[in-house]
């Protein structure tokens, strides 16, 4: 979809009579059917303005063509302005520039990203060279047009209200300034040499038609790179009923068609292997150049498996094979082969920020693939919004008149491949009937520390060995470093023991990222997600009372949103709020206990329960 498009000459024209931004914002109402906000439209009007002033050069052709608010394909993405045309050679290129209103932006510690005032507030957003730069990756490597008929694609950044770059061209972003040189508002001159560099005649093929009509599939070089990166990586193997159920879903992907859509239903507890199988189709789908993604609510399994196939500093196109679920909203039917989606359980019905957006991720994505396959495991559902349960999947699968197919992943590998302590922990928290109901007789370290001091001593030591020991605790204390990077968060006054959450630099990759060991990660950041111990804080919100669990809800941080709609619940119907709550709590708890391979560690904040577990494995 492109919003404008026409030849450099007339796009001047419009500018100079004041009509461009009224022209954009009525193609923008008749392709999108909505309006947009003011703060857009006035955008339109400035930037376009300065683009003026940057191809007021006789030397850059006037039947060269202009392309404004081009979306790439299968995201939500917008690509500002691109002008196309051929270079001396006479062969086709696209000059992408991504425009900003920026005045200034600050460094962070994470690639590619920066901090500036946008959306009322000081925020992390990419970094404009890397963002104009990742548009050209995932053009290069989807479209067919552009990979298949050798179109050039040169990526830049204009930020015309900056008049000192500071921080944005430091050398910490060189890699990015490299592949999109950025410009700011007294480089116009420059901005046109660059543009002059590529686009020395007019287009007479009409470029972006092609490539808005080119076939969305990956090219044969991410389909060789994903091949090389997945073989011989071991935390990718696939052993015993996890190969079954990849030779499955793959088989059902070959056999989907808009027309005759399936979807698999594929149920397995932690450490069975639900998210290996997702990850090797994901990557054996795409060496079969099919148009594949893997699809999480929760960002930091994405994150990870991204960053475990290319290093911290992921490539775009990796990114552009995991996706939230939230980001089929305007798909077109069937426009994806398969959309394979980790961690189902955590679906939620609305999407977006406000949980405003769409009908419900499951329809959506059901609707947006030939195939979905969906990885489940309603005992790690942990929020007020998580919807991903196997009827709900049903229900939609067959509104989309689509075949609904089960399997099961049942060999354990997590928790030293101990299903023995699985059902203990069902029988701890949930007083479920089972033979082991003596953790001490199992294959696998369970431990309660009656020191949080001695818990932080001791996972830094089974730290040392893989980078493989983190701490994670129940959302019951608010994130004070998140505003004043010197405070603490967990305190523990009676042992002088204090910590903070997860580094807001580590993002979602703080399970990995080497000095995050030093800090407490929380449900939100580890499911999905294995380590080789676990050290787990008990919250006040889970307490036992003479030998009972009682769950207290209102001990949780204010900031989790996990709880967020409990109270009115309550008002509404006690019972039912009563035994959500229970739900969302013993859920977590036991989320947060099966992420450690070989141990976990426990201590509870609250005396009367850290007695009684101690009692109870005694």
């Amino acid at each position: 979809m492109i919003i404008y498009q026409e030849s450099k000459l007339t796009f001047m024209s419009h500018v100079r009579e004041s009509k461009i931004d009224y022209i954009i914002h009525d193609n923008f109402q008749k392709q999108l059917g909505r309006s947009t906000g003011k703060r857009e439209i006035e955008s339109w009007k400035n930037s376009m303005q300065y683009m003026r002033n940057v191809l007021d050069d006789p030397e850059i052709p006037n039947d060269a063509r202009i392309s404004i608010e081009c979306q790439v394909p299968n995201t939500s993405k917008r690509i500002d302005f691109i002008i196309t045309g051929q270079n001396d050679k006479k062969q086709d290129c696209a000059v992408i520039v991504e425009l900003k209103q920026w005045e200034s932006a600050t460094i962070t510690a994470m690639d590619g990203v920066v901090k500036t005032y946008v959306g009322g507030g000081i925020r992390d957003v990419s970094h404009p060279s890397y963002q104009a730069w990742s548009y050209a990756a995932l053009l290069e490597g989807f479209n067919e047009e552009v990979y298949q008929q050798n179109i050039t694609l040169k990526p830049c950044a204009f930020l015309h209200n900056c008049e000192i770059p500071g921080d944005l061209v430091s050398n910490f972003y060189l890699p990015h300034l490299e592949k999109a040189p950025l410009f700011i508002k007294n480089d116009v001159m420059k901005l046109a040499d660059f543009i002059k560099s590529y686009v020395k005649f007019g287009d007479p093929t009409n470029i972006m038609y092609r490539i808005e009509h080119g076939k969305i599939r990956p090219s044969k070089t991410i389909a060789e790179s994903i091949t090389k990166m997945i073989n011989g990586n071991e935390e990718f193997v696939m052993i015993d009923d996890q190969k079954v159920v990849f030779e499955f879903a793959n088989y059902l992907v070959n056999s989907s068609t808009a027309e005759k859509k399936n979807v698999l239903i594929v149920r397995g507890g932690p450490g069975t292997g639900k998210s290996v199988v997702a990850i090797q189709l994901t990557a054996k789908l795409t060496a079969d150049q099919k148009l594949v993604q893997y699809v999480s609510k929760n960002s930091a399994p994405r994150d990870v498996y991204a960053s475990k196939l290319t290093g911290y500093r992921t490539k775009s196109w990796v990114n552009n094979l995991f996706k939230g679920s939230g980001s089929y909203i305007n798909s077109t039917n069937g426009a994806f082969d398969a959309l394979i989606v980790d961690e189902a359980h955590r679906l939620n019905e609305k999407s977006g920020m406000f949980s405003n957006l769409g009908e419900n991720q499951i329809k959506e994505i059901i609707d947006a693939a030939k195939c979905s396959i969906f990885f489940v495991d309603e005992d790690q559902r942990v929020t007020m919004k998580d919807i991903g349960s196997k009827q709900e999947i049903e229900f939609w699968a067959k509104r989309a008149g689509a075949k609904v197919h089960y399997m099961e992943l049942e060999s354990q590998f997590r928790c030293n491949g101990s299903d023995g302590y699985l059902a203990w922990l069902d029988y701890l928290l949930f007083n479920r009937t089972t033979a082991h109901t003596n953790v001490s007789e199992l294959n696998y370290n369970f431990e309660v520390v009656n020191n949080p001091n001695e818990l932080y001593k001791r996972i830094i030591i089974y730290n040392e060995e893989r980078n493989k020991a983190r701490i994670v605790a129940g959302y019951c204390w608010p994130w004070n470093s998140k505003k004043d990077k010197k405070a603490m968060d967990i305190i523990i006054p009676e042992n002088n023991f204090g910590m903070q959450w997860n580094l807001a630099q580590d993002g979602m990759l703080w399970i990995i990222s080497p000095e995050s060991v030093n800090q407490i990660g929380c449900i939100h950041t580890c499911q999905g997600l294995e380590v080789d111990y676990i050290g787990v804080i008990i919250g006040p919100d889970l307490v036992i009372r003479e030998g009972k669990w009682i769950c207290r809800p209102e001990h949780r941080a204010s900031s989790d949103k996990s709880v967020h709609g409990l109270k009115s619940l309550l008002k509404r119907d006690p019972d039912k709020g009563k035994e959500m709550a229970e739900l969302i709590i013993k859920n977590t708890y036991r989320t947060l206990m099966t992420r450690g391979m070989k141990g976990c560690l426990v201590y509870s904040s609250d005396k009367e329960t850290r007695e009684w577990l101690t009692n109870l494995i005694n």
